[in-house]
């Protein structure tokens, strides 16, 4: 099983929408095996957005996910990075396909909802920067066995 991060972002929480998405997830079959609120401090933004600290949209980017306190969950299933990325919508919400969350509640790519882990690899790193080892939880999904076919488990 995989495990990856999604984190509900200002636009989702201002909008009130943090249900929605949440349930699109447990509806598809994910678990969801960790959940928090918390406000983005500078230093975890620069850590999460290393890659975007020296573009110009930069500034943007920082103001818009510490407009409010967000959501960070962390969920588990087979090929779940694929599988929450496709649920996702690609990042522009104007061009994301009626049916995934982008596509059904956004419509600009800053203001797009969610951020979701891009490969497992990337999962790994980030669910690490934002949860502790004691927060993240295994616990038997009851109906794991109605999700899957025996022979994917």
């Amino acid at each position: 099983m995989e495990r990856t991060l999604v984190i509900l972002k200002p636009s989702a929480i201002q909008r009130a929408l943090a249900g929605e998405v949440i349930r699109r997830f447990e509806r598809k079959g994910l678990k969801l095996c960790a959940i928090k609120m918390m406000q983005l401090s500078d230093e975890l933004i620069q850590q999460h957005y290393a890659h975007l600290v020296d573009r110009p949209f930069f500034p943007r980017i920082k103001e818009s996910m510490q407009a409010t306190p967000v959501i960070v969950c962390c969920w588990e299933g087979i090929e779940a990075v694929q599988v929450v990325r496709d649920l996702a919508g690609t990042t522009n919400g104007r061009k994301a396909a009626p049916g995934s969350i982008r596509g059904d509640f956004g419509v600009s790519v800053q203001e797009n909802i969610i951020h979701a882990s891009d490969t497992v690899e990337n999962a790994a790193i980030e669910l690490n920067r934002f949860f502790g080892a004691d927060e993240i939880f295994d616990y038997q999904q009851s109906a794991l066995n109605f999700i899957y076919a025996s022979d994917e488990l």
